[in-house]
């Protein structure tokens, strides 16, 4: 502890087992901020981020941009504040003024105890809460350092809070970005005005990052956003894919031998039901697997457009109706409520 007060900080020395300080505890060189006026200063070894009333939410910003690495940074933040840091995060003058956007892992002193989930700011919101993990809940100190370890290697994302894991995120939506550090918007609250929230020991390591990684002793909830593709560990827990994104294999009409001719169409990674006017079962009509079954749990991703009707099928029977109309089974209705007459009927 003594050598590490004595050492001398250098911006972006390399340190132990590869290691790179991303501050050299004196001043803000490599760094910039972005958006917000809330003031950054450097002060014993301590960046400080003071808020500040009528701005909006603030970033100091590395400047070397970063794919896959690990992370590690101590956090102390006045409990009436938020605060973050952004990953793999963008800043481009043509999007929404170069506002900030992107993977933030959460600083967050409230009862909700969000701390180290991954939040997307300003473009999709929550990617991973803690609902789902409780244990994950516990790891952050109110009113004391914390040290964030962020895992960001390919497309996953793994969170750690003074060692505990809090968060566990397959994304591909941006692979390499920013670096920033967050002090969030308090809006008019005077009582909130010059709170604080500290960084120190800001560090990073890009290399033999398979070696550093942390082992996965007790695995937490994992939440993948991949599209049409499975993580090794969904593979592993025995999901498969129904669909390939690609052709009609394992599908047929529900009341042919094959995939129907029209009414269907397949379109980057996409499985588009056409426009019927109501007569769906005469555009094509109900699609089905060519294998049965039984016992299950199903998940899929759908999206309609204004006044869709319709609906994921389940225990079909294509033996059962031959004739006019759709095949008989269950099913979850996917319907817009808000236009389509069928919902104001209470009909499916």
């Amino acid at each position: 502890m003594l050598l590490a007060l004595a050492a001398p900080f250098t911006a972006f020395a390399q340190g132990d087992a590869g290691w790179t300080n991303l501050f050299n505890g004196k001043d803000l060189s490599g760094w910039h901020q972005l958006n917000g006026k809330a003031e950054y200063k450097a002060v014993d070894g301590v960046i400080i981020g003071t808020s500040k009333m009528n701005t909006p939410n603030s970033f100091l910003v590395a400047n070397k941009t970063y794919g896959d690495f690990i992370l590690e940074v101590d956090i102390k933040m006045d409990p009436s504040l938020n605060s973050g840091i952004q990953i793999r995060s963008i800043s481009d003058p043509s999007i929404n003024n170069g506002r900030v956007h992107g993977y933030q892992m959460e600083v967050d002193a409230s009862r909700r105890a969000w701390a180290g989930g991954i939040y997307d700011e300003a473009r999709r919101g929550w990617l991973y809460n803690l609902e789902c993990n409780p244990e994950g809940k516990k790891a952050y100190r109110v009113n004391d350092w914390n040290l964030y370890r962020v895992e960001a290697i390919g497309a996953g994302i793994r969170v750690f809070v003074n060692g505990i894991p809090t968060a566990d995120v397959v994304d591909d939506m941006t692979l390499k970005g920013l670096i920033a550090l967050q002090v969030h918007g308090i809006g008019e609250s005077k009582e909130k005005a010059g709170k604080t929230v500290q960084f120190r020991n800001i560090r990073i390591k890009t290399n033999n990052l398979a070696a550093a990684r942390t082992p996965v002793t007790k695995a937490i909830p994992q939440v993948s956003y991949l599209t049409n593709e499975l993580t090794r560990r969904e593979k592993e827990s025995g999901w498969r894919l129904l669909w390939d994104a690609k052709g009609t294999s394992g599908w047929r009409g529900a009341k042919l031998k094959g995939f129907p001719a029209h009414g269907w169409k397949i379109e980057d990674g996409l499985l588009k039901v056409l426009k019927s006017g109501g007569g769906e079962s005469t555009n094509g009509g109900d699609i089905v697997t060519t294998r049965k079954y039984r016992n299950f749990v199903l998940e899929v991703d759908f999206k309609m457009t204004r006044g869709a009707n319709s609906g994921i099928k389940y225990f079909v029977d294509t033996e059962l109706n031959k004739g006019a109309g759709s095949s008989i089974g269950c099913e979850f209705q996917i319907l817009d409520d808000d236009v389509h007459p069928d919902a104001k009927a209470g009909t499916a």
